[in-house]
């Protein structure tokens, strides 16, 4: 064997040098093949040295100490919470990779129909301490980590978020993620992995400015880099036409420019795209002295996945934006493609193994993509593919806002997507041609449907793409779903029939929102009911609506909700330097900063009661309830409204936190860089939240659901789930106020043509803010001028006068902390409807048609 070959007849099994993985992948025939080549022993060999890791403290123990002097080459004196919280991640992430390959190996042999959920976002949030939780893990590994000399919740600490999302969708997406793992159903997620997330805000003399997001800094340990899955993704370039031998029109799409879609993934089964150049590296005009030009194509490509939703005020942005999406939907088509090529199936087959679920509009490009493959690189006709395309896909729609519903320009389109293009024009011409057939002779009709709107320049409707390209359209709340069907989609309702369109109320995971986030109250739960069975069946807590009536334990609620304020006042004085009482009322609203989610009317009635205040006397002030009021949230970086309303509330907050007049009875908040593990403690601690939107603009809302999952009230308008939460847990357990969805376009035609006066109270604030009251009014000006009459979109000064009485029923009703006690237990107690587990059913049942495949595996939910 001097020549370092084996003998003919070795025991050493043949194999390829690098893992085969091309567009089709290996058959489960062909991985049997390769297994019987395989000597017995050897067989034997790999399967006991890959038996799963024992889960007592000692082997968990030995797991971390092996990850700290190896996979981080550390020693126990060298060591502190973050290479700790390193090691034990890489730990978790060991048994959950053991449990993931078993899954995968089953679910291989079995290839059920899987459900692929595309979104734009995935806000993870920590992945430790919920991975670990579980597992029914966490108490031996915290207790593994405290006898090797570390505390486990400075442990968890130490880890940052996953700068994946921004808001509602990307945190719906990874309650849905969570729930399809739960109930085992086959899923995927696909996604992109942003360098630098979305921004981390800072709040620089009021304002809010925006920083990269450093969040892989030292890496992450959750994820897994897959190199050998990489995926060429075109740009640009010409469209070639030509006839094959049968005379068939054929279409070659030439490309321009092209980057590589590498994929990582974690075991969560999402997996996420990083864009690298197809040349990384130009070393001719390195030699030149062309330093700049030599990294030119690496830039280029690496910028697509290095922010979510690049600033879209110029045309680059615009552009940017286009190609990020088109880079996702194309990567992820090719992968769920080699997939289903791998079972050798019919491609009629395909529907019957394939749901994919476009989370927004963003994705609607997959629609495209996906006939392009069939037509152009499958040789289907085109008839036969629409059918597989349209059986395939469906569409959630989060928004009825027109200034919402995405765009995109036709000549942009043309210049980085040609092929696109075409097929787009012929899937509107094939389908207006359709519209035309049944409602003959209606121009206005075939506009309003059509996908292409006749602008200048002409714009592609991304909304009107998804509905026709999909076999079910849903909404996120019964209202949402009742408005797209009379508003912005009444017309293909009328064409499609309504089974087309359907509700699906938006739901959070328990795990993470009450059993992560607030774990004395899950642990009192757990005991009242006498088992943790309603982590997965969340209706179970109706069994709490008794203990309302229990002073006993009404005590052990309210002692815990203190203890997680006072938490949080820890947390507002870490971040923000300012002092609150946990005694007060804690009165909360965070979520991204929008002019239709009306921070800006909530920091008007602040001023309002600030004003009141300031204008009592001393023994008026003594019956005042003490509050502190609580923001939270990002503007996008282009939106000048919602950013100087962030600017406002840090100027109200300046003067109000300063005044010795007003003291402790009224303090203002804003915590910068809201996420998900600040959400986790700022959740818990609520007493009442607010979720205010003009009504008929909030699609749903998730995190109405987190509050008052966790006995948090609600002060809130008819809309989204507001009305579904109300519903359950009853009219006396939340405080509703303001002009119905029926009423809000006859409002506005009032004050635009009737010139309705404004409120009164609202008034005397806006007069307050001119008078220079919170820093120079000019500063403000813009903001105030979207009040005056024929301004008011959202109907702030119509809610006003109603929002003012209502926070003044939340004063009263929080006096009497008996009552206010049972309220949150009954809000807890009746919130079984709104878990993510509820949700997935639904949508496996009545829109993807998918089974779960349990894998045993003991210890974990």
């Amino acid at each position: 064997m001097a020549d370092g070959k084996a003998p003919e007849n070795s025991m050493v099994p043949k194999r390829p040098m690098h893992h085969r993985r091309n567009f089709t992948g290996l058959t489960t025939k062909e991985l049997d093949a390769e297994k019987a080549k395989w000597p017995k022993e050897t067989i034997e060999l790999w399967e006991r040295l890959s038996k799963k890791e024992a889960n007592d403290v000692e082997t968990i123990e030995k797991s971390i100490v092996h990850h700290v002097t190896t996979t981080l080459a550390r020693a126990a004196y060298n060591m502190d919470n973050f290479s700790a919280y390193q090691a034990v991640a890489l730990s978790t992430r060991d048994r959950l990779i053991s449990r993931w390959n078993e899954t995968q190996g089953q679910l291989s042999k079995v290839d059920p129909k899987r459900v692929y959920y595309l979104s734009l976002e995935f806000l993870l949030g920590r992945s430790m301490d919920n991975a670990l939780l579980n597992m029914g893990l966490k108490d031996k590994y915290g207790e593994g980590i405290k006898r090797l000399g570390f505390n486990m919740e400075d442990v968890i600490e130490s880890e940052v978020d996953a700068a994946l999302g921004n808001g509602g969708l990307g945190r719906l997406a990874a309650c849905y993620m969570d729930s399809l793992a739960t109930l085992d159903y086959p899923a995927w997620g696909y996604g992109l992995r942003y360098n630098y997330g979305i921004f981390q805000q800072r709040i620089v003399d009021g304002y809010q400015t925006e920083y990269p997001d450093y969040w892989l800094n030292f890496d992450n340990p959750w994820e897994l880099p897959r190199l050998d899955i990489s995926i060429q993704i075109a740009f640009g370039g010409h469209v070639q036409t030509t006839q094959d031998e049968y005379g068939v029109t054929r279409h070659t799409w030439i490309p321009g420019s092209s980057v590589q879609a590498i994929a990582t993934e974690n075991c969560n089964n999402i997996r996420l795209w990083r864009s690298k150049p197809t040349k990384a590296f130009d070393l001719t005009s390195f030699n030149e002295g062309n330093y700049e030009k030599s990294v030119e194509d690496a830039t280029n490509a690496e910028k697509i996945t290095s922010v979510l939703y690049p600033n879209d005020n110029t045309m680059a942005g615009k552009e940017l934006r286009l190609k990020q999406q088109y880079f996702w939907t194309a990567a992820s088509l090719h992968d769920i493609v080699r997939r289903f090529k791998k079972s050798m199936r019919e491609w009629s087959d395909f529907p019957d193994q394939v749901a994919i679920q476009l989370n927004d509009t963003h994705p609607t490009l997959a629609i495209v993509e996906l006939q392009r493959l069939l037509v152009d690189e499958e040789l289907l006709s085109w008839d036969d593919a629409w059918e597989i395309v349209t059986k395939t896909f469906a569409f959630t729609n989060h928004t009825v806002l027109p200034e919402a519903m995405e765009k995109w320009s036709v000549p942009m389109f043309e210049y980085l997507l040609p092929r696109h293009l075409q097929i787009i024009f012929d899937i509107n011409l094939f389908f207006l041609q359709k519209v035309e057939k049944k409602f003959p002779n209606d121009r206005g009709l075939l506009n309003r449907m059509s996908i292409i709107e006749e602008a200048q320049p002409q714009q592609i409707r991304m909304a009107h793409l998804a509905v026709v390209g999909s076999h079910k359209v849903n909404g996120v709340a019964a209202l949402h779903s009742n408005l797209i069907k009379t508003t912005i989609f009444k017309d293909f309702v009328d064409y499609y029939g309504e089974d087309k369109f359907v509700n699906k109320t938006n739901g959070i995971t328990p795990r993470r929102w009450l059993h992560q986030a607030n774990p004395q109250l899950s642990a009192l739960i757990t005991e009242a009911l006498g088992n943790d069975k309603w982590l997965k069946n969340l209706s179970l807590l109706k069994g709490l609506n008794a203990k309302a009536e229990d002073a006993a334990f009404r005590k052990k609620w309210m002692t815990i909700k203190r203890a997680n304020k006072v938490r949080l006042a820890q947390l507002i004085k870490d971040r923000c330097d300012i002092d609150v009482s946990p005694d007060a009322l804690f009165d909360i609203q965070v979520k991204r900063i929008h002019e239709y989610k009306r921070q800006f009317m909530n920091i008007l009635a602040v001023i309002h009661r600030y004003r009141t205040i300031k204008s009592m006397t001393a023994a008026q002030k003594a019956s005042v309830q003490p509050r502190v009021v609580i923001f939270g949230g990002k503007a996008a970086p282009g939106y000048y409204i919602a950013k100087l309303v962030i600017k406002l509330i840090n100027s109200v907050a300046a003067v109000v936190n300063q005044d010795p007049a007003v003291g402790d009875l009224l303090k203002v908040v804003f915590v910068p860089d809201y996420n998900v593990s600040v959400a986790e403690i700022i959740v818990p601690a609520s007493d009442i939240s607010q979720h205010i939107s003009t009504a008929g603009t909030e699609a749903s809302g998730t995190s109405n659901m987190k509050f008052v999952l966790n006995g948090g009230l609600i002060i809130g308008t008819l809309d989204g789930a507001n009305i579904e939460i109300l519903e359950e847990i009853g009219e006396d357990n939340i405080f509703i106020f303001g002009c119905m969805a029926h009423e809000v376009e006859d409002l506005r035609h009032a004050q635009r043509y009737r010139g309705v006066p404004m409120d009164p109270a609202l008034q005397g604030v806006i007069s307050a803010i001119e008078r220079g009251t919170f820093e120079d009014p000019k500063i403000f000006q813009p903001l105030i001028s979207t009040l005056t009459v024929g301004k008011d979109f959202y109907l702030i000064s119509a809610d006003f006068a109603s929002y003012i009485t209502a926070n003044q029923q939340v004063d009263a009703a929080y006096k009497n902390q008996e009552e206010w006690s049972k309220k949150s237990i009954r809000c807890t107690a009746n919130m079984g409807k709104f878990s993510s587990d509820r949700s997935v059913k639904e949508y496996a049942d009545e829109i993807w048609n998918i089974k779960p495949y349990p894998v045993e595996d003991e210890g974990h939910l």
